[in-house]
C-alpha cells in the first residue's frame, strides 16, 4: 500500500512537472518572473549533465533490450523536466531571445516531454518493442540537437562545425576603418557574446548602429569621446574585474587592437572614414599598418619557453600575469596595491623580465628600484606609471626602451626634464601625460620633433591643434 502511495505521488510529480513545462512553452510571452525564480534558471547549466548522461544510459539499456531500472528512469526524466523548466527560466532573463535559443529551448522542452512520456508507458507495460525502440532513437536525436544548439548558444553559431582552416581576408590597401578593422576586431573579440543569439548586457555589437544604441548602459561608443565610452572603460579594467570586456575565459583584445578603438571613437566613430582620410602623424594610421602584418605574434616567437606552473608561482592575490595569447610565451603584468607594498612584488619577476610585453603598475609607490625593473625589460611595449611619485630622475631610466609603444605617466610629477626621454623612445606612438608639470612650450616642442606621436596632455583642444600633426579630417 505505501509502495503504491509512493508511486503515485512519484506519477503526480512527473505528471505536473511536464504540465507546467508545457505551460511555460506555450505561454512564454506572457510570463514575467519574479527575481527569485529567475535566479533558479542559474543552476541550468549546473543541471544540464545529468539528465543527458542518465537518459543516453537508459536509451542504450532499451535499444540492446536490457531491463531499465526503474529508480534510474525516474531520477532522469525528475532531472530532465526540472532541467529543461530551468532552462526556460534562465531563457526569460535575455528578453530578446534569437533563433538558435528558441530552437534550444524547444527541442529541450520536447526532449523532456518525450521522457516522460517514456515514464508513463513503461509504468502501464506498453509491451510494443518497436515503438518502444523508435522512441528511443528520437530521444537520442533530440538529445544531440538539443545540445547541438545549447553549444552554439553559449559558444558561438560554428562551435560544433566541423574544424576547417579558417584564414581571415586581408585588410584591403584603404580600409574603411569601421568595416574593415573595427569590425573585424569586435566580431573575433566581442560578437560571440553580443549577438542576436546572445545580447549580453542588451548590446549588439554586430552593426554600427547597434553599437552606438548601446544596451543597458546607452554610453558603450560616444563618438568623439573615449573617456566615456564604456566600451573603452571596461577594457581597460583589470581582468578581475566582473566587468572587464572580454570576461574571463574570452581572448581580450590586445593593445594595438584597444588603441584602434580608442582612436577611431576620438575621430568620431565613423563608418565612412578611410586611412587615406587621415594625416600621416595620425597615430591611428600606424596602428592600422601594424595590424597588417601578415602575424603579429611573429615578433614573439623567439621567446623563451616559459612554463604556466612559473606564471601561476609568480601570481598573487596583488600580481596578475597572463598570456597576451594562447601559446604566446610575452606575457602581461598588473599590479596592485598591497596594504603593505613591498618591492619584491615587482623585483620577484626578474626571471620573467624579458618575456613582459605590457605592464601595469598604476598607483603604486614606485621609486628607482622599480624604474630599474621595468627598464630591465627589453621587450615593454604597454607600460602603465601613471599615479604614481615618479620624477624627471627616474623617468630617465625609461631611455633605454626602445620597443615601448604606450607609455601612461599622467597625475606624476614629472617635468619638462622628461621631454629628451620621450624623443629618444623611437617606437613610442602614444603618450598619457596630463595632470603633470610639463609646460605647453615643451609639448609644443616634443610634438614638433615626433610629428606621429599620439600626446593626451589634457589640454585645451585649441592648443591641441596648434600643434604639429594633429587629427584633421577632410569633410566630404
Amino acid at each position: 500500500m505505501t509502495k503504491n502511495f509512493k508511486n503515485r505521488w512519484v506519477d503526480y510529480l512527473v505528471f505536473g512537472l511536464s504540465l507546467f513545462l508545457l505551460f511555460c512553452l506555450i505561454f512564454e510571452s506572457y510570463i514575467e518572473l519574479p527575481r527569485l525564480v529567475a535566479w533558479v534558471g542559474r543552476w541550468h547549466p549546473l543541471l544540464i549533465h545529468f539528465p543527458i548522461v542518465l537518459l543516453l544510459i537508459c536509451a542504450f539499456l532499451g535499444l540492446m533490450n536490457k531491463k531499465i531500472p526503474k529508480v534510474l528512469l525516474t531520477f532522469s526524466v525528475l532531472t530532465a523536466l526540472l532541467t529543461a523548466i530551468s532552462g526556460f527560466f534562465l531563457g526569460q532573463e535575455n528578453s530578446a531571445n534569437g533563433e538558435l535559443l528558441f530552437w534550444h529551448q524547444w527541442l529541450g522542452g520536447a526532449l523532456a516531454l518525450l521522457a516522460a512520456v517514456w515514464y508513463w508507458l513503461e509504468g502501464i507495460q506498453f509491451d510494443k518493442p518497436i515503438f518502444n525502440k523508435a522512441l528511443q532513437v528520437i530521444l537520442v536525436g533530440l538529445i544531440i540537437f538539443t545540445g547541438h544548439y545549447g553549444g552554439m548558444v553559449t559558444h558561438g553559431e560554428d562551435f560544433l562545425a566541423l574544424p576547417i582552416e579558417k584564414r581571415e581576408a586581408e585588410i584591403p590597401e584603404n580600409p574603411l576603418i569601421y568595416d574593415d578593422v573595427v569590425a573585424r576586431i569586435l566580431d573575433k573579440k566581442c560578437v560571440s557574446c553580443h549577438n542576436p543569439n546572445k545580447k549580453k548586457g542588451e548590446l549588439l555589437m554586430t552593426s554600427l548602429d547597434n553599437l552606438l544604441a548601446g544596451g543597458e548602459v546607452r554610453n558603450t561608443v560616444v563618438p568623439g569621446n573615449p573617456q566615456e565610452s564604456e566600451i573603452i572603460r571596461r577594457l581597460h579594467l583589470p581582468f578581475e574585474d566582473e566587468e572587464h570586456m572580454p570576461p574571463e575565459g574570452k581572448q581580450p583584445l590586445d593593445p594595438n587592437e584597444i588603441q584602434i578603438l580608442e582612436r577611431w571613437i576620438s575621430l568620431g566613430a565613423s563608418d565612412t572614414l578611410r586611412i587615406q582620410h587621415l594625416e600621416p602623424s595620425e597615430p591611428l594610421v600606424d596602428l592600422i599598418n601594424e595590424l597588417m602584418m601578415p602575424d603579429p605574434m611573429e615578433k614573439w616567437a623567439k621567446l623563451p619557453i616559459v612554463a604556466d606552473s612559473t606564471l601561476r608561482r609568480l601570481s598573487s592575490d596583488y600580481v596578475t600575469i597572463r598570456r597576451v595569447a594562447a601559446g604566446i610565451n610575452a606575457v602581461s603584468v598588473n599590479l596592485y596595491k598591497s596594504p603593505t607594498y613591498r618591492l619584491a612584488q615587482l623585483t620577484s619577476l626578474q626571471s620573467i623580465a624579458e618575456h613582459i610585453v605590457q605592464l601595469d603598475a598604476s598607483g603604486l609607490p614606485i621609486g628607482q628600484e622599480e624604474m630599474n625593473f621595468f627598464a630591465s625589460c627589453p621587450n615593454l611595449e604597454w607600460l602603465e606609471i601613471d599615479q604614481t611619485p615618479i620624477t624627471d630622475v627616474e623617468m630617465d631610466t625609461l631611455k633605454v626602451l626602445s620597443k615601448l609603444k604606450m607609455l601612461k605617466v599622467y597625475n606624476t610629477p614629472i617635468g619638462d626634464q622628461s621631454i629628451p626621454v620621450l624623443k629618444k623612445m623611437e617606437a613610442l606612438k602614444q603618450v598619457y601625460l596630463w595632470n603633470t608639470a610639463m609646460s605647453v612650450d615643451a609639448l609644443r616642442d616634443l610634438q614638433k620633433e615626433k610629428p606621429a606621436l599620439f600626446i593626451d596632455s589634457g589640454i585645451d583642444e585649441e592648443l591641441q591643434a596648434s600643434f604639429v600633426g594633429s587629427d584633421s579630417i577632410p569633410k566630404n
